[in-house]
């Protein structure tokens, strides 16, 4: 909550103070993109030491940064935009080594590893829950106090945090490998798994092309709030809180689809939904309806991270987890704040509206060419399964 509260608070400052679309895509940038440049050494980390004793560490870290932004904000008031640009950025190098531990201990929690899928929808469904609830309390702080105190509100906010993972109970850790292995070695290693391995090539693909050209649409959203609705800080709240309910949605139905169900499958389709609904958010003028299908897309959204994030985790075995998921967050942390960098120049000359109109369709055409896709790799998948069970005569002849 703690962390979607600064997330609306940042949007909605760097856009007030400078009237910038271009500034709030750097703002997304510098949080991302760091992320992405330390990302592939977070996951050796991950892989190589304690998960826990890291993802400790960096929640610690997390709450020093909160601590500097609020006493930016107090210090330099009106003059505080590279202040909170620079110190994202601080946050953005965190998250690379916070989000590949901390997605790999999901893994060693689970004690049943046919419950992973429905472990990890439910997961999402509690970070999505906080998605609706931390925007539409830092709107409500915004407009009745200040950004001083949603930012303070959030450092605060990583107390619980600390003490929670304090009380956990873990598992035995396994055997990790040696930490004197060529970093080189383990990240070639890495690149030949992936490459050997269809079914997460693909989603890494997927999900870099999503990042690079949909998902930045977000980016926009406090011009939406400002400008086309003529509204508040409690605007963007709304908007951002409705996104958070559609993506809530979206996982609690992905937590109860039934094993065995095609992921792939589900993925396609509720990218087409993703797609329909920016589509239609992106050209609405009354707010009511606009957030009605911008809540229908990002029920849609849900399954572009959610889902994509479980086909690595099942597919991926414990050696290789860290890594595969610090290169999975780098084709979406990589390619996100750039293309924040573009949807903002973009918008700067055709509009916001057109620019989110243009993304919704990019999202039909990469669900549609992903679905072929699936087709295509069936059919391989069902040819290989008949010449293995064809008699040896006729596989001789063939």
């Amino acid at each position: 909550m703690g962390t979607w509260m600064q997330k609306t608070a940042v949007s909605w400052v760097v856009y007030s103070l400078t009237q910038s679309k271009f500034m709030l895509g750097v703002s997304v940038f510098a949080t991302l993109f760091p992320t992405a440049l330390v990302s592939l050494y977070g996951g050796i980390v991950a892989d190589r030491y304690c998960r826990f004793k890291v993802l400790l560490s960096t929640q610690i870290v997390s709450l020093l940064q909160a601590v500097l932004l609020t006493l930016a904000i107090v210090f330099f008031k009106q003059f505080a935009v590279w202040e909170i640009i620079i110190l994202s950025a601080v946050l953005g190098i965190i998250n690379g080594f916070d989000v590949p531990a901390r997605q790999s201990l999901i893994r060693d929690l689970i004690v049943d590893k046919s419950d992973l899928p429905n472990a990890l929808a439910l997961n999402s469904s509690m970070v999505n829950l906080a998605k609706l609830i931390g925007p539409a309390i830092a709107g409500i702080v915004l407009e009745k106090f200040n950004d001083v105190v949603c930012f303070g509100l959030n450092a605060v906010s990583f107390i619980p945090v600390i003490l929670s993972l304090l009380l956990m109970k873990l598992p035995k850790p396994g055997i990790k490998p040696k930490a004197d292995k060529n970093l080189k070695k383990e990240f070639a290693e890495v690149i030949i798994y992936i490459k050997s391995t269809p079914e997460v090539s693909s989603i890494i693909i997927f999900v870099g092309v999503m990042s690079f050209l949909v998902l930045p649409f977000s980016t926009l959203t406090p011009v939406f709030a400002k400008d086309i609705f003529h509204g508040s800080a409690f605007t963007l709240g709304i908007i951002d809180g409705v996104i958070g309910f559609g993506a809530l949605i979206g996982a609690l139905f992905l937590a109860s689809l039934k094993q065995g169900t095609n992921l792939s499958k589900v993925l396609a389709i509720n990218t087409l939904v993703f797609g329909f609904g920016l589509m239609l958010f992106s050209q609405l003028l009354i707010l009511p309806l606009a957030l009605l299908f911008i809540t229908v897309g990002a029920f849609g959204m849900m399954s572009v991270r959610t889902i994509s994030n479980t086909i690595v985790q099942i597919n991926v075995p414990n050696q290789y987890r860290g890594r595969v998921i610090s290169i999975y967050l780098m084709a979406l942390t990589t390619m996100m704040p750039l293309g924040s960098l573009l949807i903002g120049a973009v918008s700067h000359y055709i509009g916001v509206q057109t620019t989110v109109l243009i993304e919704g369709l990019i999202a039909l055409v990469v669900a549609v060419l992903y679905g072929r896709y699936l087709k295509k790799d069936k059919l391989k998948k069902e040819e290989k399964s008949l010449l293995l069970h064809q008699p040896e005569e006729e596989l001789i002849q063939a």
